[in-house]
């Protein structure tokens, strides 16, 4: 009994000892060394930039080539659609020399801004009243990265905006917008064709190609240099 007692007589009471040392739990199927998942605390703002700047640039990719459905919705971002939009209300935006005189017929930068988002949220609404099984912001990123055709439609009748306009230049013009129409409207329907219940994918896919349209045909009636 004196050597059970003396083991206790240690910690008066109240008192706790202190226990020193590491604890190590270990977990199944976590993989170790440099294969573990890095803490992005850690990480230097350059490479955290150009992470992202690689993800940007691979979400393009896939619109430009759209086979593999679930890109954009995996890991969704507004960064892409976001330097779209600022890059298209940019050139659209109406000539700031003529403001004071006279209203030239383009559109504000203000103005282009609102109409890409607010679309964008519009169709996306109308989406989830259809039973879309997909988030808010999953659709909004997809409807925005898939301006891009739109957005290289819109350089490339810029360009052609330098040179002497005729009959054939705007007929160009014309048939470079459409194919950024097409073009979007189609990856855009391969991205979000598949989140849609049967039988009404058609009701889905219409305001899709309304927003594009009012966006090429934008696009196509830019004449200002």
């Amino acid at each position: 009994m004196t050597t059970f007692d003396s083991k206790y007589d240690m910690f008066p009471a109240g008192d706790v000892g202190v226990v020193e040392g590491e604890m190590n739990i270990p977990s199944r199927g976590v993989p170790s060394g440099e294969n573990m998942e890095f803490n992005t605390l850690d990480e230097p703002i350059k490479e955290t930039f150009m992470r992202d700047l690689r993800a940007v640039g691979n979400k393009f990719y896939h619109v430009l080539i759209p086979r593999e459905k679930t890109s954009l919705l995996k890991e969704w971002d507004l960064w892409g659609p976001l330097l779209l939009c600022t890059l298209m209300a940019t050139i659209l935006q109406g000539s700031t020399e003529r403001a004071d005189n006279s209203n030239d017929g383009g559109p504000e930068f203000a103005e282009v801004f609102v109409l890409v988002w607010i679309g964008a949220a519009i169709v996306t609404a109308n989406s989830k009243l259809l039973g879309g099984n997909i988030s808010f912001f999953q659709s909004v990123c997809v409807l925005g990265y898939c301006l891009f055709p739109i957005a290289l439609a819109l350089v490339i009748c810029r360009i052609i905006l330098f040179t002497t306009q005729n009959s054939f230049l705007f007929f160009l013009r014309l048939v470079i917008s459409m194919v950024g129409f097409v073009w979007a409207t189609f990856a855009a329907t391969k991205f979000l064709g598949d989140s849609q219940p049967e039988g009404k994918k058609g009701l889905a896919v219409y305001p899709i190609c309304l927003f594009y349209f009012i966006l090429s045909w934008l696009v196509v009636s830019h004449s200002n240099v």
